[in-house]
Parts: C-alpha cells; sequence; structure tokens
C-alpha cells in the first residue's frame, strides 16, 4: 500500500543543514487509512510528520495532515513551512508566491518572501487567549524557583491555531535549567485548554537574536521541540497583546533547540489591527533527503 509513497526529510527554520526541526513529508497520502499515517509518523519519530493528500490542488490548495508519534494535530508551524517548501520545490510544476495548505484548522497561506532569500511566512490564525495560571504551578513542572518566573507579565494561554502555555522567565539561566516533572506536567494539563508548555526569556546564545524558547510537549510524544512555528505564534500574539517589547508591533528573531544539539532560527512579525492582532511567523528550510516508502 505503501510503494507509491515518496518521502522528503526537512530541517525547518535551519539556517544550515542539520539544524533547525526535522520533518519528514509524505506524498501523496490519500489512500492512507489515519492509522496507518500515525504508524508511518511513529516510525519516523520526527515531533511532526506531514501528509500531503495529493499534488493536485483542490480549492486552491494543497490538503495536508499533521501527526505527532502519539496523535493528529489540526496545525503545526514548522511542518506548515517545511511542507510548503516541499510543494513549491518537488510539486507545483510553476511554484507561485503563495502556497496555501488546507488543514483541519482552516486553510493556512504560507508565502515567500521578496527580500529575505529563501524565508517562508506563514499567516496564523487570529489569537485566542484562555486561562492565566499563579507562577507556583509552572515553576514546579518545571523544576524552577516561583521567583524564575518574571512575575510582571502573566502565565497564561494562548492559541493562533495550537494551544500553549507561555511561561515568561527571567534570564537564561532559568531557560536552560528547565525539566519537566511529567507526573506533575500531565496532572497540570489533564483539563487544560492548552497542553504544550513553551517557556522564553529576553536572552540569547546568538548574536541578532531578541529572545530564547524551549517548548515541551509530552501530551503528544514530544519531551522538547528543536523549533515550534505554532507556539512562537503564540508567543508574537503574547508579546504584542502584553507590550512586552514596548509595543504591539513584532518583528523579531527568536531562537530555539539550543539545549538539545538543533539550533533554529524562527522570525516573528505581529501587527495590530483595531482591536485584533494578526500574527506571521517565518524561517527558511532545508532539504537534507529523499526516498520511497515500502
Amino acid at each position: 500500500m505503501t510503494a507509491h509513497l515518496s518521502f522528503s526529510i526537512v530541517d525547518v527554520f535551519a539556517e544550515e543543514p542539520y539544524a533547525g526541526n526535522q520533518l519528514a513529508v509524505v506524498r501523496p497520502a490519500a489512500g492512507l487509512s489515519a492509522g496507518t499515517m500515525q504508524r508511518i509518523a511513529a516510525e519516523f519519530h520526527f515531533s511532526e510528520t506531514a501528509f500531503i493528500l495529493s499534488d493536485t490542488p483542490r480549492d486552491g490548495g494543497y490538503e495536508v495532515r499533521i501527526f505527532t508519534p502519539a496523535a493528529e494535530v489540526p496545525f503545526a508551524g514548522h511542518p506548515t513551512l517545511g511542507t510548503a517548501h516541499v510543494l513549491r520545490t518537488e510539486v507545483m510544476r510553476e511554484p507561485t508566491a503563495k502556497v496555501i495548505l488546507h488543514l483541519p484548522v482552516g486553510p493556512i497561506p504560507v508565502e515567500a518572501d521578496a527580500v529575505m532569500h529563501g524565508v517562508h511566512w506563514m499567516k496564523q490564525n487570529p489569537p485566542e487567549f484562555g486561562s492565566v495560571f499563579p507562577p507556583e504551578t509552572p515553576a514546579r513542572v518545571l523544576n524552577l524557583a516561583a521567583d524564575d518566573i518574571d512575575g510582571r507579565f502573566p502565565v497564561e494561554e494562548v492559541s493562533t491555531g495550537l494551544p500553549h502555555v507561555i511561561v515568561p522567565l527571567k534570564t537564561l539561566d532559568a531557560l536552560k535549567r528547565c525539566k519537566i516533572d511529567r507526573e506533575l506536567y500531565f496532572k497540570w494539563i489533564r483539563d487544560a485548554w492548552a497542553k504544550p508548555v513553551l517557556v522564553f526569556c529576553p536572552q540569547a546564545h546568538g548574536p541578532g537574536n531578541h529572545v530564547s524558547v524551549r517548548m515541551f510537549a509530552d501530551c503528544f510524544g514530544i519531551p522538547e521541540d528543536p523549533a515550534t512555528g505554532s507556539g512562537n505564534g503564540c508567543l508574537a500574539a503574547y508579546l504584542a497583546r502584553h507590550r512586552y517589547l514596548g509595543n504591539a508591533c513584532i518583528d523579531i528573531q527568536t531562537e530555539q533547540g539550543y539545549e538539545i544539539g538543533r539550533p533554529s532560527l524562527l522570525y516573528l512579525r505581529s501587527e495590530e489591527k483595531g482591536d485584533k492582532f494578526e500574527v506571521f511567523v517565518g524561517g527558511r528550510s532545508v532539504t537534507v533527503a529523499r526516498g520511497k516508502l515500502d
């Protein structure tokens, strides 16, 4: 059943090969059941595997499903950018600047940057904001002290397609010391809207970067993610809403993955439109392998 399937392995949010977040893109997958897709995703065992259902567009875009090693997700950032990269470089005979992916959360447009070579931007869904938690809760889950949390800003649920808990930390040292207590983590998220936890601080490993990020999602079988487009979209909305950088206009570089040996670079933009925010996440993708599934 899988003999006709091709796959590409893409490093997303990577400035060079063998960095960023690994992604397998499998196509054409329309004949696969959800169970088979889940088994293929578990076999690759990357944080996500994307399935392009058909190489032929429908309703102006391409139908795509995304699976972690443990579950299907309605949206994820690096699979969206990486899949758009595969569509433009391997599927589309005449690539256009904009590619639309039809995901369970709705159509997500991905556009090539006309100036920044190799960078693709995705416009995420309008932000939604959920519960606020006392800092003691994430501190215990992350094995930190409560005063490692930056109390000037809330610990808050945010979604631009996939809900995350955003946790502001004071220092890079605190970010490096984060270690999930799985028992407390699963107890915390059991009835929560947002289940992945994204921590950030206003210090960076690399020059020119503004913010450092880590993301933990044992709920999806991902102990730590090297680069999280959906989570960084939530972060951009959070930074804008709370004027973390002084105003609602965000145009920054964030880094992720340093603690697990996969340095990643993401570009975040947010604009205020009346009482709403528009959120964009960008990055580069590099294809490192191609093959067939037996």
